[in-house]
């Protein structure tokens, strides 16, 4: 039995709407499918069910489960399936065993995110919320990101003693806020977390909301807010690389205020600002080295498919190989 016929009549006998684990879960109790020589079998069935959907079988159809991933179901079951969970408003029942759950945490996504600045020219670092002096008073919630950004601009055609102009003109960086999530399923979740990227990157050029699962259903609702409130959105993807942003940002001066009050609650961002203004005042035969220290205080990245495919599997992070087998 092939792994794509396992998988059909796995979905014929639990005959209601599951997820990727509970198919793998089913598979390997029926022994319908030999996985031993597989590192991540979950990845592989949750492969296998993108294929159906990029390929248009259309035996299978996905939906979102609300809290979760890609939820699957058979065509020709439809008719069972309450009408509130297709549409999103009713949770799914959970058809899957303790034993083979095995959830990626949000900040294994920074690793990714942080790839993908990086290929953008943009340096990252995580700011660990924990780490924050504000821990026990919750007038102080959302007020720095999970991850801050700079790039920096035009520094090839400027000379040294222009920089200090060049900053208060805004020629010379840009510095960005990051509030990342797992997923966006409901309109809820979208209005949280927008509205927590708008009071964490108040202080910043460019702010964004971060999440590699979107609803399409909320499309319109994430345009819209993206215009008002001059938050960009950004799809990330399991191969960070094929990242894309849906919604630009809008840009704003940078609130030294604000800045200098994140500075002060969090040694991780304070350590971020000195990094970039060491790198803003380095003589020119010094930026090189100023530059690499930057580098090195910054999160690290993953260099290529191969890493990322690598990292994903060992952090359980699903994804779905396109129609030739590629990451």
């Amino acid at each position: 039995m092939t792994l794509k016929e396992a998988i059909l009549l796995s979905l014929e006998e639990i005959n209601a709407i599951t997820n990727y684990l509970a198919v793998l879960n089913h598979i390997v109790e029926k022994k319908y499918y030999d996985f031993r020589d597989q590192k991540t079998p979950g990845s592989t069935v949750s492969a296998a069910l993108g294929d159906f959907i990029r390929n248009g079988d259309a035996r299978i159809k996905r939906i979102w489960q609300p809290g979760g991933n890609y939820s699957y179901y058979l065509t020709k079951n439809e008719q069972n399936i309450e009408a509130e969970i297709l549409d999103g408003s009713k949770e799914i029942p959970s058809t899957i065993k303790p034993e083979y759950i095995k959830p990626y945490h949000e900040r294994d996504l920074h690793l990714l995110l942080s790839s993908y600045l990086r290929n953008s020219k943009i340096f990252s670092k995580t700011i660990f919320h924990e780490q924050s002096t504000y821990q026990k008073d919750n007038k102080q919630i959302w007020s720095h990101p999970d991850m801050v950004g700079i790039r920096i601009t035009k520094m090839e055609s400027l000379a040294s003693k222009n920089l200090q102009r060049a900053i208060n003109n805004n020629d010379l960086i840009r510095l960005y806020s990051y509030e990342i999530k797992k997923e966006i399923v409901t309109d809820s979740d979208l209005k949280m977390a927008f509205f927590q990227a708008v009071s964490n990157s108040s202080w910043a050029n460019y702010g964004y909301l971060v999440a590699i699962e979107f609803n399409n259903g909320l499309m319109d609702e994430m345009e819209r807010l993206s215009q008002a409130f001059g938050i960009g959105i950004i799809k990330l993807n399991a191969n960070p690389f094929r990242s894309q942003v849906l919604f630009p940002p809008k840009f704003r001066n940078l609130d030294f205020r604000t800045v200098d009050k994140l500075c002060l609650i969090n040694k991780e961002f304070e350590t971020f600002i000195e990094q970039t203004e060491k790198l803003m005042n380095a003589d020119e035969k010094y930026y090189k080295s100023t530059e690499k220290e930057l580098n090195e205080f910054c999160d690290k990245y993953l260099l290529n498919d191969s890493e990322s495919k690598e990292y994903c599997e060992s952090k359980n992070i699903p994804f779905e190989l396109d129609s030739y087998g590629n990451f």
